[in-house]
């Protein structure tokens, strides 16, 4: 049977995450009842990985089986019609043999925040508005100490439970444009909030709350308690994925 992919873009702010579940409406539902109108199957996307509720996504990846004649490039088209404003298929192709989470090399996701002494009306939904003010040399030292291969038991979420805790980071750094500061990180995968959890920390290190080696003392310890508060969700965005031979990047 044919295999479709799609890059997806959402913004997360009226969904209860990317994940069908019977508390809301997730992201992944509306497209396929979009998908079941044009094809007339059942169809179950499979995703790069879930996004929690208030999360937003530049470049998810998603793929679904069909025997639908419908061309490859035109699903983006023929989705986008019906889909609410909020949810755009960017784009889509014929990918056989290709699976959008098991052949992850790379996630990158972008924590936003708007370091300025009041909140913005027009990112109130994409930056996270924090008025306390930020050392960037501070947070970017203590983010270099995330790069490479650790246990990343101290941040993930209480009651997470997963055979390995064990990432690798390739980058992670932030970047300052006026008052919006740009966390970015890149790794192999991201347990349940780790990114968040993350990025609260290094928030604490910036504003004088926490100790500038945080990160280094949680990682030796692996203890939740040695890391920093979760950052919320709004500020949170995937945005880039990277597979053998397919890079997300090239279609934004």
């Amino acid at each position: 049977m044919p295999r479709i992919r799609l890059i997806i873009q959402y913004d997360g702010t009226g969904y209860v995450g990317w994940q069908t579940q019977p508390n809301g409406t997730a992201v992944q539902e509306v497209l396929e009842r979009e998908l079941n109108k044009l094809t007339g199957e059942r169809t179950c996307l499979h995703a790069s990985g879930r996004t929690d509720s208030g999360v937003h996504a530049m470049a998810q990846v998603a793929h679904f089986d069909t025997e639908s004649r419908i061309p490859p490039d035109k699903f983006a088209y023929a989705l986008n019609v019906g889909l609410p404003r909020d949810i755009r298929v960017i784009y889509s192709d014929m990918a056989e043999g290709f699976h959008a989470r098991f052949d992850v090399i790379r996630k990158h996701y972008r924590y936003t925040v708007n370091n300025a002494p009041h909140a913005g009306v027009f990112n109130r939904n994409t930056a996270l508005h924090y008025h306390y003010a930020l050392d960037m040399d501070k947070m970017n030292g203590a983010a270099a100490d995330l790069l490479g291969e650790h246990d990343f038991s101290a941040f993930k979420s209480v009651g997470t439970e997963l055979e390995s805790k064990v990432r690798t980071i390739y980058r992670a750094e932030w970047n300052k444009d006026g008052n919006i500061l740009a966390f970015d990180i890149a790794g192999s995968g991201f347990m349940y909030n780790m990114v968040r959890i993350i990025a609260g920390t290094l928030l604490e290190i910036g504003s004088g709350k926490r100790k500038e080696d945080s990160i280094k003392r949680a990682l030796q310890s692996l203890d939740r308690r040695d890391a920093g508060a979760t950052a919320p969700a709004h500020g949170l965005m995937l945005y880039r994925v990277e597979y053998p031979g397919f890079d997300t990047a090239k279609y934004l």
